[in-house]
């Protein structure tokens, strides 16, 4: 399957949601402790044995963790900054003429970006200043901070049916639901014992929220009764970086982790981890799964390798 070797260390990936053979990988230097960054926007070959190919790539001065897709303009992307600090490119202008636009508002690294799927005007940032921010396209400060939480903000993810809802999960080892139209959280969830560092909402059912946790685990919550999680799924052996559910299934969700793998899971089934994927050889960080192409997955982590592969296969097998 397609393989992408990047110059620095892979941090994010996200499918396009308007083109199928398409997506953007997030870098930086120096496993992000120090240095440069750039975000390469691929194209999926017309053969799986062929290479990925880069359509246009984009440096920044400091590495980016992570990036979203526009919902709403098919060549925008928003990019999480290490300097704190939220770039727009637009991939269909040249390197020169971009950012179109870099929002300085974090005082800290921008861990995570999330574009709101149904709204499609706004997205949300968080960082390592313990806060999350609310941006629009055509503004250029941020509409609201959002500051409750006592340590950083890892992830922060709109849910799919409630364009003013959105979760956020932290190192004080708490997930936060939020409405914008609130003065404060809503929902407090004290999910795991130790830091949060990935949460995602169901897109099958509003209600059911995953969270990642560096004590390994995953954990599957309903908000309408919360004490006790629905589901816990053990099976990686370090921190879980990054969870994700299927866009085409109800039951299913992505992991991926320190541990180097990508793992498949079913929540609803005794013997929940359905697929195990290693061909990682350094931390697994980002991870995605196509809205337009069920099945097809994409990974990149620390070994500065990009992954594009349909589930049941070898992400190696060319």
């Amino acid at each position: 399957m397609p393989i992408f070797k990047t110059p620095f260390n892979g941090y994010s990936v996200k499918f396009s949601p308007f083109y199928e053979s398409r997506l953007a990988v997030a870098t930086a230097q120096n496993f992000g402790i120090l240095g440069n960054g750039r975000v390469h926007v691929l194209a999926l070959p017309p053969s799986p044995s062929l290479p990925l190919s880069e359509l246009v790539a984009f440096d920044t001065a400091d590495g980016v963790y992570d990036l979203a897709w526009s919902e709403s303009h098919d060549s925008l992307l928003v990019a999480a900054v290490a300097d704190g600090s939220v770039k727009l490119f637009d991939t269909a202008l040249p390197p020169t003429q971009n950012p179109l636009r870099s929002l300085q508002e974090h005082t800290r690294e921008v861990h995570s970006v999330d574009y709101n799927p149904t709204r499609r005007d706004s997205f949300i940032t968080s960082s390592w200043d313990d806060t999350i921010k609310l941006w629009t396209l055509d503004r250029p400060a941020s509409i609201r901070t959002f500051k409750e939480h006592a340590y950083c903000v890892y992830s922060a993810a709109w849910n799919p049916r409630h364009t003013d809802v959105f979760a956020s999960a932290s190192g004080d080892c708490t997930v936060r639901i939020w409405d914008v139209r609130e003065p404060g959280s809503t929902m407090i969830i004290p999910g795991h014992d130790f830091e949060i560092l990935s949460c995602d909402w169901n897109k099958y059912d509003d209600c059911l929220i995953a969270t990642a946790s560096v004590d390994k685990s995953i954990r599957v919550w309903d908000v309408r009764s919360y004490r006790a999680p629905i589901a816990v799924l053990n099976g990686h052996g370090y921190a879980v970086r990054k969870v994700k559910f299927s866009p085409h299934h109800r039951n299913l969700m992505v992991s991926c982790s320190y541990d180097m793998t990508v793992c498949m899971w079913d929540f609803m089934v005794e013997d929940a981890l359905v697929g195990r994927y290693d061909h990682h050889t350094e931390f697994a960080v980002g991870l995605d799964m196509s809205v337009l192409v069920e099945g097809l997955l994409a990974s990149t982590g620390w070994d500065e390798l990009v992954y594009v592969w349909q589930h049941g296969t070898d992400p190696r097998a060319s």
